[in-house]
């Protein structure tokens, strides 16, 4: 078991939904500081405004960040190390949900190559190896990519999908044990933020899909809330091993790791190498 008790974390995309859930989470563990980086600067503001009126101004720090802007992105890591000596905990949950035809690319960046970014900059930062003290990178995947069907947000999936097994290979003990930094994979399902509520995509039968499984998931009351998605990612970070997959779906939060790995034994017979 894993305490955040005087913990220094950064969270991306933490301004709105579920990364400010994970924000409130985080403090309700009593880290020590807590780093919220989102584009959304009103947003982030406010939510600062809302922490420092019940936890002090020394315990969170809002910066303003494009997460595709490796410059700014990096400089931030660069000034926590400064401040604190050590970044404990990195949460990338930025993320969007916009693939028109003039978009897509925008989505494939924020939501893998930008989290890519994030965890390779956390990585160089606290792996025991190259003189760091360790950590935990938690990464945020998604339902949609455990499940195959379609019409379903396609490039979105994919992005997911690809950012489910980056993580994964990279929490496996044979890279663990040199480095000493824990990568987490949690996955959402449907979730009350307004990503649902805002979908732009280049298809009208997406659109529609996406549409009736949030009016369903609400007729029978399984939307669930930004903050019980945090809580999971609480309970991933307190309990889950480096290399974990974790599920919070239905307000249930699950470590799906041995459904994961049981699907790639399956999956890679047929490979040797």
């Amino acid at each position: 078991m894993y305490s955040l008790v005087d913990k220094v974390a950064l969270v991306t995309g933490g301004a709105n939904g579920i990364g400010a859930g994970i924000v409130r989470e985080f403090l309700k563990e009593n880290v020590k500081f807590i780093a919220i980086l989102d584009i959304d600067q009103p947003s982030g503001i406010e939510l600062v405004r809302e922490i420092v009126s019940t936890h002090g101004n020394k315990r969170v720090r809002f910066f303003k960040c494009d997460v595709t802007n490796d410059e700014e992105l990096h400089n931030i890591f660069d000034k926590l190390i400064e401040e604190f000596g050590i970044i404990d905990v990195v949460v990338n949950n930025a993320g969007i949900f916009d693939e028109t035809l003039v978009t897509f690319k925008k989505e494939i960046a924020v939501n893998y190559t930008a989290l890519v970014s994030s965890t390779l900059k956390a990585l160089h930062l606290m792996r025991v190896d190259h003189g760091g003290k360790g950590g935990t990178i938690i990464n945020v995947s998604s339902a949609l990519a455990l499940t195959q069907r379609a019409p379903i947000p396609f490039v979105y999936a994919g992005t997911k999908s690809a950012v489910l097994q980056f993580s994964n290979c990279m929490g496996m003990d044979d890279y663990y044990k040199h480095t000493n930094v824990r990568v987490v994979t949690i996955c959402f399902g449907a979730t009350d933020t307004n990503m649902f509520n805002t979908i732009k995509t280049y298809d009208d039968l997406i659109r529609d899909a996406m549409l009736h499984i949030q009016n369903y998931n609400q007729e029978v009351n399984l939307l669930q809330s930004p903050n019980t998605a945090a809580r999971g990612v609480v309970e991933s970070y307190k309990r889950g091993k480096s290399g974990s997959t974790w599920l919070v779906n239905s307000s249930k939060i699950y470590d799906i790791s041995d459904d994961i790995h049981q699907a790639y034994t399956i999956m890679s017979k047929y490979v040797a190498f």
